[in-house]
C-alpha cells in the first residue's frame, strides 16, 4: 500500500514539473504588452518552452525571417535546440485597442561570445483571453547581419 501511495506522488510530481504557471490578471496596457516581449525574450534565452507556450495561444503562427511558416508547435519544439546566445530587444512600440494588441521591435541577437550576428525586426499580435495576453501571430524581418 505504502508502495502504491509513493508511486502516486511521484507521477503527480513529474507531471506537474512540465507544467509551467502561466500569469494571470494582466493589465490590459502597452506597457504590460513590453513587459511580456522581455519576458519571452529572456524565456527564449534560457532555452524556456514551458514559459513560451504561456504567451504563444494555440493557433499562433509565426512567419520567419526567411518567409517561413511555423505553428505554435513547430517553434516550441525548436527552442531546446537553439543556439546559446542573447537576445536584446530595443526600440519597442506597442499599441492596445480593446483585447487586441501588437508590438513592434528590434531583437539584436548576439552569440555566446557577444558577437552580433543579426537584427531582426518584429512585430507580435496579441488577444487578451483568460486573463492574459496571448500571442497569435509574429512576423519577422532581417534588418542586417553583422559583417563577419
Amino acid at each position: 500500500m505504502k508502495i502504491l501511495i509513493l508511486l502516486a506522488v511521484l507521477v503527480a510530481l513529474v507531471s506537474l514539473r512540465g507544467a509551467a504557471e502561466c500569469p494571470k490578471n494582466q493589465p490590459r496596457t502597452e506597457a504590460a504588452l513590453i513587459e511580456l516581449e522581455r519576458n519571452w525574450a529572456a524565456a527564449l534565452n534560457r532555452k524556456d518552452a514551458d514559459a513560451v507556450a504561456c504567451i504563444a495561444a494555440e493557433e499562433f503562427e509565426d512567419a520567419g525571417v526567411d518567409g517561413s511558416l511555423y505553428t505554435r508547435s513547430q517553434m516550441l519544439e525548436h527552442i531546446p535546440q537553439r543556439k546559446p546566445g542573447v537576445n536584446h530587444l530595443s526600440e519597442m512600440r506597442a499599441h492596445v485597442e480593446g483585447n487586441t494588441g501588437f508590438v513592434r521591435g528590434l531583437n539584436t541577437v548576439e552569440d555566446a561570445s557577444g558577437k552580433v550576428v543579426a537584427r531582426v525586426r518584429f512585430t507580435d499580435v496579441f488577444t487578451y483571453r483568460e486573463g492574459r495576453w496571448q500571442a497569435l501571430a509574429g512576423q519577422e524581418t532581417l534588418v542586417a547581419e553583422a559583417s563577419r
